[in-house]
């Protein structure tokens, strides 16, 4: 079984983080790796020394057997 990793995320118009800034969407992925993913998600977040709006997640699917 393999999961795959997502880093998302982007600009967001206040710090309640409710709504991401139009143009500012990012995906980065898929990962095979969450150590992988991780060191994908530090670099966006702390690339603009941390930016108070800016915010990165990682995501992963669902566990399955890839064919």
């Amino acid at each position: 079984m393999e999961r795959r990793y997502w880093v998302i995320g982007g600009d967001y118009s206040d710090c309640d983080f409710g709504a991401l800034e139009p143009g500012s969407e990012q995906i980065s992925g898929p990962f095979n790796c969450e150590v992988k993913a991780r060191t994908e998600w530090q670099r966006l977040t702390f690339r603009d020394k941390a930016g108070a709006t800016t915010r990165f997640t990682i995501a992963a699917e669902p566990e399955r057997i890839w064919q």
